[in-house]
């Protein structure tokens, strides 16, 4: 063939593999890129690192909510400790939690601490069971109110000092609005203390000695006889209506044998209110009402008064009527000074207004 040598075909031969190979490298570069695909491992190793969540509520021994408690979510070496607080129901929630092992510490005041671990899957949300803490014992703190009794008692050994000009008992005052009632033991023990302070044996023998020396109840006689009669029937007289006025009655209708001071407002209106309290007594039940135990026990008092003195000098219903009237007209007299008068001169009474003790709930 024309142009064509024969002498060197291995020559000839290299030169043309040469040209192959180049053809086939270009037709290698034109041809179009194609699109690469993700392995199966790789999508499994995706979805495998897609976070959950986890939810969860705090409750304490009794299975109340945990408000405000707070959860710190904690993984070794995956992603930082990181916490949230539970909301008022004690439910609380944490989401973007990357797969694997998790460590809850809950931690709430009053409460030990309490650890929980789970673990949670990829994109999935793990519901844990109620966390239950328990009271700290270290920080447990008891607070013990007193009772009502516990009041009363500490309001009787206040009244128990209040003394007018320093020496004159005067027990049967409060100045404080919100006394806690008095149980029947506790006035018949204000009752009897006052009768057996040496200042009431005094003022007894002054009246007895008065009596004396204008004859009063002529069928005890004179001499020291007549007057240790006169004495013993002035203070069984005083005693029985005191008992019956400030104990039985009050305890029996459930009222306040005490004068309530008030301290406040015009001197006419306390004037009105003083003079108002020998027919108003306050109830145990903290309402004013009508002062049965007063009237009543007044005309009680008077009735049994006639037996301390001779026959000749008992006066029937007249002298229990009289009693009793002296007995109202007394009190009201007696509670007017407490209001104008027997504060400023009696000891103690300004402690025992510094202040108010409300009674408990029941």
């Amino acid at each position: 063939m024309p142009g064509l040598s024969l002498r060197d075909p291995q020559s000839h031969l290299r030169r043309l593999s040469v040209h192959v190979w180049l053809a086939a490298a270009l037709l290698l570069c034109a041809s179009p890129a194609l699109p690469q695909t993700s392995s199966p491992d790789a999508v499994g190793v995706a979805a495998r690192q897609s976070p959950g969540t986890v939810n969860g509520s705090i409750v304490d021994d009794s299975g109340a909510a945990v408000a405000g408690a707070t959860i710190t979510l904690s993984q070794d070496d995956v992603a930082p400790a990181r916490d949230v607080r539970s909301q008022a129901d004690g439910q609380f929630s944490l989401s973007n939690v990357p797969p694997g092992p998790f460590r809850l510490t809950v931690s709430a005041a009053g409460f030990a601490d309490r650890t929980v671990e789970g673990a949670v899957t990829a994109g999935d949300i793990s519901n844990l069971a109620p966390i239950r803490l328990t009271l700290a014992v270290g920080t447990v703190v008891v607070d013990v109110a007193p009772t009502r009794f516990e009041l009363a008692e500490q309001q009787i050994k206040d009244q128990e000092q209040q003394r007018l000009l320093g020496f004159c008992p005067n027990f049967f005052v409060t100045y404080d609005p919100n006394a806690v009632p008095l149980t029947a033991g506790q006035k018949f023990e204000l009752s009897w203390k006052s009768h057996v302070d040496p200042v009431r044996f005094g003022v007894v023998a002054i009246v007895a000695g008065v009596q004396q020396a204008r004859n009063d109840f002529s069928g005890f006689g004179q001499g020291i006889e007549g007057y240790a009669r006169r004495y013993g029937a002035a203070y069984a007289n005083i005693m029985t209506q005191s008992l019956i006025v400030q104990v039985l009655m009050p305890s029996l209708f459930k009222q306040d044998p005490r004068y309530f001071y008030k301290g406040t407002g015009s001197t006419r209106g306390r004037i009105a209110y003083a003079i108002s309290r020998a027919v108003i007594k306050k109830g145990d039940n903290g309402h004013w009402q009508p002062n049965y135990s007063g009237i009543l026990g007044s005309l009680a008092s008077g009735a049994i008064s006639n037996f301390y003195y001779p026959s000749e000098d008992r006066r029937g219903v007249r002298l229990t009527l009289e009693n009793a009237a002296i007995g109202i007209v007394g009190a009201a007299g007696g509670y007017l000074a407490q209001e104008l008068l027997f504060d400023k001169w009696t000891s103690r009474a300004r402690k025992s207004k510094g202040g108010s003790t409300k009674p408990p709930t029941p």
